[in-house]
């Protein structure tokens, strides 16, 4: 796992890495500008008291409400708009690292938006259900382990099966992630906590994908031998 990580380390600089992270980004800012615009139109086009000055009020603190949404967001954000492009961080791994593997079967951008739409609306609900106990076993000392416990599961599932529906059917994937649950759901605790670092959430996607392909292949390799 450490020598997976570190080759997606080293290959950051790739210039499909570099294209995805700007694009989601550009991506981000977009749709934070539409939607700061939107707010920002609908606070000055509506009179919400008679009083002018508690109106103005009003649409200044809406205003910094929606910029200060914006900062806390933007990360979760930019990684969604990424995640519909790594696909290409994909084959840039393969590409380097794995020059003779086969071409592999190429997902439709819908399935990828569906693929990451649900991957966020999961993390979102499981995480959301999960508050108050993560709140209550706080006081244990104990609410950060739950935390990595369920994230790692999804998001190394999720990751997982990014890479390996490339090149397996749906079955043998489930397969191999149950014989390797344990190592995965380690390697998901790993990309969980990346994802949890200000400013380096941005990057984490493209680590984890990247990191994901050696995992696949090591993993895959030894199964054949075996």
């Amino acid at each position: 796992m450490v020598s997976a990580f570190l080759k997606a380390i080293a290959q950051l600089s790739d210039p499909a890495f570099r294209r995805v992270l700007v694009l989601g980004v550009l991506g981000a800012v977009l749709i934070f500008v539409l939607l700061n615009v939107s707010i920002d139109w609908l606070l000055v086009k509506s009179q919400f008291f008679t009083t002018g000055w508690l109106d103005t009020a009003v649409d200044v603190l809406g205003g910094l409400g929606s910029f200060l949404l914006t900062l806390v967001l933007f990360p979760a954000v930019a990684s969604m708009v990424i995640g519909v492009l790594l696909d290409d961080v994909v084959r840039a791994v393969e590409a380097r690292h794995y020059p003779d593997l086969p071409p592999a079967r190429e997902r439709p951008m819908l399935e990828d938006l569906a693929t990451t739409a649900r991957f966020a609306g999961k993390l979102i609900l499981v995480n959301l259900l999960a508050l108050p106990l993560y709140l209550l076993l706080m006081w244990f000392g104990v609410g950060i382990a739950l935390y990595y416990v369920l994230n790692g599961y999804l998001v190394g599932r999720e990751y997982w099966e990014l890479v390996a529906l490339r090149r397996l059917t749906v079955e043998q994937a489930s397969a191999l992630r149950r014989r390797r649950r344990l190592y995965l759901w380690v390697v998901g605790a790993g990309f969980t906590f990346l994802l949890s670092l200000p400013l380096v959430n941005l990057l984490a996607p493209l680590i984890a994908t990247a990191t994901m392909v050696h995992v696949f292949q090591t993993l895959q390799r030894r199964d054949t031998a075996v």
